[in-house]
């Protein structure tokens, strides 16, 4: 770890968010109704991006993702993918998206040297799919086989648990993970856009997803950490594949070995995805480039970066999950 980085744990992973724009309207993501987007002007411009991610480098940071709303919504998000993966000093560059419109440029971002993607994959069943999302199954089918056929080496499903909505599609999501050779993970429904998001209603524990797969197949607890994040991951030797579990609300251990800060898209560090703290790097920005302070920014966010979210602790979200950057 860089000396100059203030936290005795480490912390080498930032996630840049380019737009708060997206194109689906997630039900645990957007609000009904929400149309409250950052002005053009208010979003960071690619070379101000680039910018701060030099900074991190700096600081020790060696891996990135980036992130939206919808990244590929963004004008020319390729080039700009292709652009931090060039800097100096990176080593990790990884995209999550909604994979719509990954199909077209997929190819483009493989030999640009994208080494993983992510692709938000609620349900198997287009109406489900469609009801969770607002989109199209289809397209989301499509940008997984580009991906796979442009050879990025490392796809992953991630799939948010809803109870009543979508937990009928964790068994034939493992199937087509397994099928295509992909990663997948069940991920616990967070507050992080509507506190009302989280009732008993609403809210499927990993635990019980994995009970309801248990159901399915056998589980071996698998070792092997396949990304940057807190999955806890299982094998199923009958499907020759391996899932994972993220279990923000019910794994008490969740933030211990937390690697990661957020930029959001009009310019904020945000060391926690659960705290409201944030830290503006635009007077570092502009009107002009400003090196030193830019890292001054940065240590003061890792400063304050907590020791673990408040989200069990009716946390209400100041802004809304496109806005902070997934």
């Amino acid at each position: 770890m860089n000396p100059e980085n203030p936290l005795t744990r480490i912390v080498d992973y930032l996630r840049i968010s380019i737009t708060d724009r997206c194109n689906e309207r997630c039900l645990y993501c957007m609000p009904e109704g929400f149309s409250d987007w950052k002005l053009r002007e208010e979003i960071l411009t690619y070379e101000e991006i680039l910018a701060a991610a030099e900074t991190a480098v700096g600081l020790g940071f060696r891996k990135f993702r980036v992130t939206g709303g919808e990244p590929l919504v963004r004008k020319d998000a390729e080039h700009f993918v292709a652009d931090l993966i060039a800097l100096p000093g990176v080593e990790q560059v990884g995209l999550s998206t909604n994979a719509t419109r990954l199909a077209p440029i997929a190819r483009h971002l493989a030999e640009a040297g994208l080494r993983s993607v992510n692709i938000s994959l609620d349900a198997l069943d287009p109406a489900i799919y469609s009801r969770i999302t607002g989109g199209k199954l289809e397209q989301v089918m499509a940008g997984i086989d580009a991906a796979l056929e442009a050879g990025i080496p490392v796809v992953k499903l991630n799939a948010v648990l809803m109870r009543g909505v979508n937990e009928h599609q964790i068994w034939p999501l493992a199937q087509f993970a397994a099928e295509k050779g992909l990663i997948l993970r069940f991920i616990e429904l967070m507050p992080v856009s509507l506190t009302e998001m989280l009732d008993e209603s609403n809210f499927l524990p990993a635990g019980e997803a994995k009970q309801i797969m248990a159901s399915h197949t056998p589980m071996i607890v698998d070792d092997h950490h396949y990304g940057n994040g807190p999955a806890q991951y299982f094998r199923l030797p009958e499907l020759d594949s391996s899932v994972g579990f993220i279990g923000a609300m019910t794994n008490l251990h969740f933030c211990e070995a937390c690697n990661k800060i957020r930029l959001t898209a009009d310019g904020k560090i945000r060391p926690c995805l659960g705290n409201h703290g944030e830290f503006d790097l635009k007077p570092a920005l502009r009107p002009e480039i400003n090196p030193a302070l830019l890292r001054e920014i940065f240590l003061a966010s890792l400063r304050e970066k907590p020791p673990e979210h408040q989200f069990r602790n009716q946390y209400q979200p100041g802004r809304i999950m496109t806005a902070i950057g997934g």
